[in-house]
């Protein structure tokens, strides 16, 4: 219990805060609700869990030694966040819910896969929690980490989409909708821009 305290007081607030894929949960509730938000969570999801196993069963060290990979997917990543914003802009206000594109299962996949600091988050949870994990429940230690995150990961995600669900209920009008999107799509730029200015290959070009 006081293992999993700890653990929970330094990862609820890692997962909780606005990143990326929080942001496009926030806007994906906005626009098509929770029950259509499902593949978009499940694809996020899948490739927290395979980080998750990934790193914890000491693979995540490749990645880890070559820094450059990183940035790379930082770089893309940051390029992607761009691409979803200008999506969000150029959505269709005067079409609703059940006629709204949504992001889905492959969206998620990819949102996930290029998210940089996903991956060092999954990395900081190992190295400040692994041993400790492996003491308390023995061969079982990585698989209890890796479980904890994916059912706190899929809590906070929902959590995420539902609040934007709520938020894009506040009001029918075709303006504020509009406004919603354009505050979803300068997060995402604004997050864009921060890991752009945070990577070491775009600042070579500076």
């Amino acid at each position: 219990m006081s293992l999993f305290i700890m653990w929970l007081g330094v990862m609820f607030p890692l997962v909780f805060s606005p990143g990326p894929a929080n942001i496009v949960f926030a806007a994906s509730g906005a626009q098509v609700g929770l029950k259509r938000s499902i593949p978009l969570v499940a694809g996020i999801d899948t490739v927290f869990i395979i980080k998750s196993v990934i790193i914890g069963y000491g693979l995540g060290q490749v990645v880890n030694s070559y820094p450059s990979i990183m940035n790379i997917l930082q770089a893309i990543g940051s390029i992607y966040l761009m691409y979803l914003a200008v999506k969000f802009i150029k959505s269709n206000s005067n079409t609703l819910s059940k006629n709204q594109e949504c992001l889905g299962f492959l969206d998620g996949l990819i949102i996930q896969v290029l998210n940089s600091k996903g991956w060092l988050m999954v990395f900081l949870m190992f190295t400040l929690f692994s041993e400790q994990a492996q003491v308390a429940f023995g061969e079982w230690g990585i698989i209890v980490l890796v479980v904890w995150l994916a059912i706190l990961n899929i809590s906070i995600h929902l959590l995420w989409v539902k609040a934007g669900e709520l938020l894009g209920r506040v009001s029918s009008s075709k303006r504020y909708e509009r406004s919603l999107n354009y505050f979803y799509a300068c997060c995402l730029l604004g997050v864009s821009i921060w890991l752009m200015a945070d990577n070491q290959i775009w600042s070579q070009f500076v």
